[in-house]
């Protein structure tokens, strides 16, 4: 299986590249022009257009390819004297550093709230969580990030409203990120949990003298987080890249800005790029994720 989903991942990364490749070529706008509306004199264009093969769909995705077959990203065209592989290596380390902190507390908040539902199933701590989960579900990342930034970094003033360069900037970030994978989380552990401490293997253990919270802890939650797992390839790729409104909101330099440029800019290189980056990312999380299956399912056979 391992070997068939790495033949597969050329062929997806070709099929997402010449969907964005279209896009990014039919988008409204001109690479050409200054953010300020000016635009060169036609000489200039006719030879900006001749050097970068945006004469021609056909000789731009040509140059493209042979570029990207040596690791080469391309020039930026809004970024004038950058090419895209040094923005990704200044934007992507970023970006991965907020996805991890945003991993690492949704993987902590969703599996104790998910656990403490389990075990005080009703109490005010279980719907505390269930709250919790309920406003992260419900919220976009938008309005939970300006609202820990009004409650921690306007009222408190605990945190910094925003920058890099400290753990202190990432906390918030990371937290406005984190909480809507965290309350998924929650919930499927908490509905994992129920329904395999149910089950009759659980049931034969807690009989032969297994108490409930080894049970739990032991067994049960190895078998409950088999759907977490599902859940955290997909959620590792939008985390580990980033959010493109969370970096805003707290002026982060990932890659969230650099992707709105090249949009707003019609930036076809970076564009690609930036695509090119995140569906890998994607593609190579969902692969590990299956192999991980079977170090927590040993009856899960890879090959």
């Amino acid at each position: 299986m391992i070997i068939v989903r790495l033949l597969q991942m050329p062929v997806i990364l070709a099929v997402i590249f010449l969907i964005t490749f279209w896009l990014a070529w039919v988008l409204p706008g001109d690479p050409l022009e200054r953010p300020e509306g000016q635009r060169p004199p036609e000489e200039v264009q006719w030879a900006m257009k001749k050097q970068y093969n945006l004469d021609s769909k056909l000789s731009f995705l040509t140059s493209y390819v042979k570029g990207l077959s040596r690791g080469d990203l391309g020039p930026s065209l809004n970024y004038r004297d950058q090419r895209v592989n040094d923005i990704v290596k200044s934007g992507l380390p970023v970006s991965m550093l907020l996805g991890i902190a945003a991993l690492w507390f949704a993987l902590h908040i969703g599996l104790i709230a998910g656990i403490i539902g389990t075990l005080r199933a009703g109490s005010i701590w279980d719907m505390s969580g269930l709250a919790v989960a309920l406003v992260g579900v419900s919220l976009p990342t938008f309005v939970t990030g300006a609202i820990l930034l009004m409650l921690f970094a306007g009222i408190v003033e605990f945190f910094p409203p925003g920058g890099w360069g400290s753990p202190k900037h990432l906390i918030l970030p990371a937290l406005a990120l984190g909480l809507a994978p965290a309350a998924y989380i929650a919930r499927l552990v908490r509905l994992g949990l129920a329904d395999v401490m149910n089950s009759d293997f659980i049931r034969t253990a807690r009989a032969k003298g297994l108490s409930f919270r080894d049970a739990l802890f032991k067994h049960a939650l190895k078998v409950a987080f088999l759907p977490v797992l599902s859940f955290l390839g997909p959620a590792a790729a939008a985390t580990f890249t980033g959010s493109f409104v969370i970096e805003t909101i707290f002026a982060i330099p990932g890659l969230g800005d650099h992707f709105v440029n090249a949009v707003l800019n019609k930036d076809q290189f970076l564009i690609l790029g930036l695509v090119l980056v995140y569906s890998t990312m994607l593609v190579l999380f969902n692969l590990l994720v299956d192999i991980a299956y079977a170090f927590v399912d040993p009856r899960i056979d890879l090959s």
